[in-house]
């Protein structure tokens, strides 16, 4: 059988993996020069199970209603005349019920998992080296009221099965000492220690290099433009270096997977999220091993070889990834207030990007209208940790497996 698969990303490339392994010819369309080059190129690095609360929950209508005239919250609404926008932030709020919110949170919850498992096994097959840490990570808490609510909105993940620890702010400081300096300025935090991190553009980059070694094909610099389709078949996929032909077509493309979607029929509930990430040089002695959240600032850190990662904000406001100085100076503060020697922060490197979120949280899989057409999108901002398991599914789907988790609420008309 002949794959195509539409995105370049990590979707698309552990995909790719996947379906090459099982013997398949694979080739991958995207519009960008190499593997990894917008969501996955700089995001939070983490690989967080314990961060796998979904954003929909009873508390979000009145985070987005103060976004509105607050520029500090967590989840950031800007207003606009796009029907696509209004029409998502109504599936949104459907989803804030506390039913709801629980219930695909244990589902995340269950993928996130499953997923960090198959990242393990695919990296000790492979010997990817993607400055990996697991040493667990740290989330972490301003004041005695957030960290009560943290300990209670958590409490979900620990009833799922996810190991986690209360600690005051000594207990952080022993697990990261270069949050010592800090602790006073923190009530304390969880550690999650099955967390992990590492670099996803590295990874993906990586990877993608294990897959020519099995035969796949990459077009890269190429722009999709159209498919020709039958009544329940997709033929081949057009594009401006000419078309490609396969036998199963795997739509991989992220936050632009609806606008692709449409001409294959499809009416997919995905919009993008704009997050912001600023990298500078870590500096030795001062920056942290252990990677995390400032969760009243909403601050990730993230250590990478010789780098610190810092992510922050999701901020609905379409299709454009401009930036300034300004949007990174809350996140700079809050790196350094917490790691004044973490690196030296005179010298950023900015980046945005759009993580490509569902009303529910949870990513969308199974078939398209066409019956060889197979969809892997949606996972939002947890991309990095539902992506191996997310490839995996898709094969399992295609291959006509069952797949290893229950998709309940991860298929079209459910997400």
């Amino acid at each position: 059988m002949k794959a195509v698969i539409l995105g370049g990303g990590l979707m698309g490339v552990t995909t790719a993996w996947e379906l090459a392994r099982e013997g398949h010819a694979v080739t991958v369309i995207d519009r960008q020069p190499g593997p990894a080059q917008e969501t996955s190129f700089a995001n939070a690095g983490l690989v967080a199970p314990g961060h796998a609360l979904t954003w929909a929950s009873p508390r979000a209508p009145k985070i987005l209603f103060k976004s509105l005239y607050r520029n500090d919250q967590a989840l950031r609404l800007k207003p606009s005349a796009d029907p696509r926008l209004w029409a998502w932030c109504l599936q949104f709020l459907m989803n804030c019920t506390a039913e709801r919110s629980r219930s695909n949170t244990v589902r995340k919850l269950k993928l996130c998992v499953y997923s960090q498992h198959a990242l393990q096994s695919l990296t000790a097959e492979t010997g990817i080296a993607y400055d990996s840490i697991r040493k667990g990570l740290l989330y972490v808490y301003r004041d005695a009221a957030s960290l009560a609510r943290g300990i209670a909105n958590t409490q979900i993940l620990r009833d799922g099965g996810q190991r986690m620890e209360i600690l005051d702010a000594a207990g952080i400081a022993r697990i990261e000492p270069a949050l010592a300096g800090g602790a006073a300025k923190l009530a304390g935090g969880l550690y999650c220690p099955d967390d992990e991190s590492g670099d996803a553009h590295l990874f993906t980059t990586a990877l993608a290099e294990k897959c020519r070694d099995l035969g796949v094909t990459f077009r890269f610099g190429t722009t999709i433009t159209g498919f020709d389709t039958t009544a329940d078949r997709v033929e081949q996929v057009r594009t401006d270096q000419g078309a490609e032909p396969g036998d199963a077509f795997v739509l991989a493309l992220g936050s632009y997977s609806p606008l692709l979607g449409r001409a294959l029929g499809l009416r997919l509930p995905v919009y993008p999220i704009k997050g912001y990430s600023v990298t500078v040089p870590a500096e030795a002695g001062g920056v942290p091993d252990v990677g995390g959240v400032d969760e009243d600032n909403l601050v990730a850190w993230c250590r990478m070889g010789d780098k610190l990662r810092l992510t922050a904000t999701a901020e609905f406001s379409g299709y454009s990834t401009t930036h300034s100085p300004a949007d990174f100076r809350p996140m700079l503060n809050a790196a350094r207030d917490l790691f004044p020697h973490g690196g030296d922060y005179e010298r950023p490197s900015y980046w945005a990007c759009l993580r490509p979120m569902t009303p529910s949280g949870l990513p969308i899989f199974g078939r398209g209208r066409q019956r060889n057409l197979w969809l892997n999108t949606g996972q939002g901002h947890m991309g990095w940790t539902m992506a191996c398991g997310s490839a995996r599914i898709t094969a399992d789907l295609i291959a006509g497996r069952p797949p290893a988790i229950d998709l309940a609420g991860m298929t079209l008309g459910t997400a």
